[in-house]
């Protein structure tokens, strides 16, 4: 491991319940035909990149991929438990099968190489692995970052990658989910509940000050050509983790949806209750707004040109969205319920969406 972290996180439940590669097929064939399809997807296209010696690579990394997907959703997602409403298997699809390629389109295939293309796509499955880890900081990386890399180097590891040999998919891996910690530590982190949903409310990805925790804490680190191209793969993994913002306007609101949804069932408040209507208006109006256009920006030059023309064209729709909302409420007055303000507000995007065709 490149930055320090105070403590280990060993395997949970889920680990164990979905050991290996085998186990993640079998439920993967049962429960997620539209991943295999994904994979798929993934797998014709970079065999066409691919020379003879990588074919072994991309299948270890569709092992890898297919283990972390399973893990996550079994974990904090649609097979398990734990729901979480965005930090789900869901959330690994729109990275690892839209994302990334609508990077790939733009800016060309052989931008990056294989090696890239791959890393980036266990970033898509591994970054998220984590979400209930207790609040923690260390050289800038949160603790459910820090649980999801050491649990993605065992995946890697069960799935026939060796630290010597492979080194470049150990740091890329590493530096890629490091750099998607967004610090927001109030001033009690020990009375605070790790919320991964207000992180991402609060900055940037830690991503674009990487190089800067690498000088405090590893230092000699730009001998190592490694780990520098690590850093720039980690601003591009950054921005695919939030181009959220540059989806189709609909599909970007309910991404805040879903967002304020898992806010909620981790804050423990029920969206049918009605304590939660001031806190799901503000979530998606005030909070809205600061990230878009105050909070967010893209860290690479591939970045933000593939997602800031379509950031962009969601700006004033975002506006007129959030003022039509501010506008119901001052009508009407104040909602009964979170539940309310959720419908309200997917039904005026779904009428600005319908004017703007």
């Amino acid at each position: 491991m490149i930055l320090p972290f105070p403590h280990s996180f060993p395997e949970d439940a889920t680990e164990r319940a979905i050991p290996d590669v085998v186990r993640a097929r079998a439920l993967l064939a049962e429960k997620a035909p539209a991943f295999g399809l994904a994979l798929a997807r993934r797998s014709e296209t970079l065999a066409r990149l691919a020379g003879p010696a990588e074919a072994g690579l991309i299948a270890r990394c569709n092992d890898a991929v297919s283990l972390a997907y399973a893990r996550l959703a079994h974990r904090h997602g649609s097979w398990g438990e734990d729901f979480h409403a965005y930090h789900n298997e869901h959330h690994i699809l729109e990275i690892f099968d839209s994302r990334i390629a609508r990077l790939m389109n733009e800016v060309g295939a052989t931008a990056l190489s294989v090696h890239d293309w791959l890393l980036l796509g266990l970033f898509a499955a591994c970054h998220d692995l984590r979400q209930r880890e207790r609040a923690d900081y260390c050289a800038g990386v949160g603790s459910n970052e820090r649980a999801s890399i050491e649990e993605g180097l065992r995946i890697l590891t069960l799935c026939g990658f060796d630290p010597d040999n492979d080194d470049d998919f150990f740091i890329g891996l590493e530096l890629m989910i490091a750099g998607s910690t967004f610090d927001a530590r109030p001033a009690s982190a020990l009375a605070w509940e790790y919320n991964s949903v207000d992180l991402l409310q609060s900055g940037g990805a830690l991503a674009s000050k990487l190089d800067a925790k690498l000088d405090k804490h590893a230092a000699g680190w730009r001998l190592s050509p490694a780990i520098a191209h690590a850093l720039d793969l980690a601003t591009i993994a950054a921005d695919l983790d939030t181009a959220n913002v540059a989806e189709p306007f609909a599909q970007f609101v309910e991404t805040g949806m879903r967002l304020c949804l898992e806010r909620e069932m981790r804050c423990h408040r029920s969206v049918d209750d009605p304590g939660s209507a001031l806190p799901v208006l503000g979530f998606l109006t005030d909070g809205q707004e600061r990230f878009f256009f105050e909070l967010h920006r893209f860290n690479s030059e591939a970045g933000r040109r593939t997602f800031s023309a379509a950031k962009a064209a969601n700006a004033a729709p975002l506006l007129a969205l959030t003022m039509a909302l501010r506008d119901r409420v001052e009508r009407f007055g104040q909602p009964g319920s979170g539940a309310q303000v959720i419908a309200e507000l997917r039904a005026l995007t779904h009428r600005i969406a319908a004017d703007a065709t």
